[in-house]
């Protein structure tokens, strides 16, 4: 059976990580805990804002992730039910794996598998 935990990541795509990186800490009050040039991650009160580089910029510019506890299982649920792949399952690090897929009137939903996540509180 699909089952979705909640939100757990929000990702913004921009095209200066640098400046994005400075003005989020600003608007959010908040440092990040992980910098480096492939993706600026902060903890908003407990849950995932990143940053991702994205030079082209051409749409797909946020991606919000909901927590599943099987990625694959989630994922082809979703094209069973007509979805359309954007980002097949991939590992992003440690036990962490993403997809996303599209629904039929073009919004990207975000799936992630990821142990490590604790809901705040």
């Amino acid at each position: 059976m699909n089952k979705i935990l909640g939100l757990r990541t929000c990702i913004y795509r921009v095209n200066e990580l640098e400046k994005a990186t400075a003005w989020y800490s600003k608007a959010f009050n908040t440092s990040p805990y992980f910098n480096e040039a492939f993706y600026v991650g902060f903890n908003i009160g407990g849950y995932e804002l990143g940053l991702q580089p994205d030079e082209s910029r051409k749409g797909d510019s946020v991606l919000t992730y909901w927590g599943v506890a099987d990625i694959r299982k989630s994922f082809d649920h979703f094209l069973e039910l007509g979805a359309t792949v954007h980002e097949e399952p991939q590992n992003v690090g440690g036990p962490i794996e993403v997809a996303s897929v599209y629904d039929p009137w073009g919004n990207i939903i975000g799936l992630i598998f990821n142990p490590e996540f604790r809901l705040p509180g």
